[in-house]
């Protein structure tokens, strides 16, 4: 019974070698899995459900076969895919997860997020997330035609790229503050998460009491994935895509 963590893939027509890791990662691992947990930015951008390239058929086949075989498939969220909804999710036989989300790992209460609303120091896109993540807006957003929010989603991109030259990688990564604070909140000894690209196992204090966080990989240039089962440790894996 393995359990399976992922994120950051960044899925996109561009980049077809990291297409064709995941689908190996697919095969390799998560058939044989219990449990696969990806948690956020699946997709480089997601503009709604309504929307069928032949990456997105090709990736919902690929999972339907996962999730039909057996294994518990769970999607959440991302700063670039928030858009993603229950039609996608039930077209690939997954759950749509709440950020944040506790689940019971093998008898350890562990916090799932995406990572983006830990970064509070970069206060320019904590209002933009809060902005973005409001169902009126996205309710907005997905009323206007296909073309438009394909145009709107190339020209925030650019703009993010744009803003993320000019700010620190302090500024980007997570406030230890806020780490600690979301677990005491959560009443949780583990954290996992992914948004930062900086894949790592951080020991710290929560409560007065041993925890960890541990941060998931992007998928640029390797596959990084947690695996877990009942029996052995939790281990933070990686090779070439």
């Amino acid at each position: 019974m393995t359990t399976l963590f992922i994120s950051d893939l960044h899925l996109e027509e561009s980049r077809p070698d990291i297409t064709r890791a995941f689908l190996t990662f697919l095969q390799d691992r998560a058939v044989n899995a219990h449990t696969l947990y990806i948690l956020g930015d699946f997709f480089e951008a997601w503009i709604g459900d309504d929307e069928h390239t032949p990456l997105q058929e090709q990736i919902a086949a690929a999972l339907k076969q996962v999730s039909d075989g057996g294994t518990a498939v769970y999607v959440m969220h991302g700063n670039r895919d928030f858009l993603l909804g229950q039609d996608y999710c039930q077209r690939i036989g997954a759950t749509l997860l709440d950020d944040p989300t506790v689940i019971d790992l093998y008898g350890t209460p562990t916090l799932l997020m995406h990572g983006d609303s830990l970064c509070t120091a970069d206060v320019e896109y904590q209002k933009f997330r809060a902005n973005m993540r409001n169902p009126k807006t996205q309710q907005m957003l997905l009323a206007r035609p296909l073309k438009d929010r394909q145009l709107m989603a190339r020209q925030l991109r650019e703009l993010s790229m744009a803003k993320n030259k000019g700010k620190t990688q302090a500024i980007m990564d997570v406030t230890p503050e806020e780490v600690v604070r979301v677990m005491e909140q959560h009443n949780v000894p583990q954290l996992i998460h992914g948004h930062t690209h900086r894949p790592a196992r951080h020991p710290l204090q929560v409560s007065g009491k041993a925890a960890e966080r541990i941060v998931l990989g992007d998928w640029d240039t390797h596959v990084w994935w947690l695996e877990t089962t009942a029996t052995k440790p939790i281990e933070l894996l990686n090779k070439p895509v």
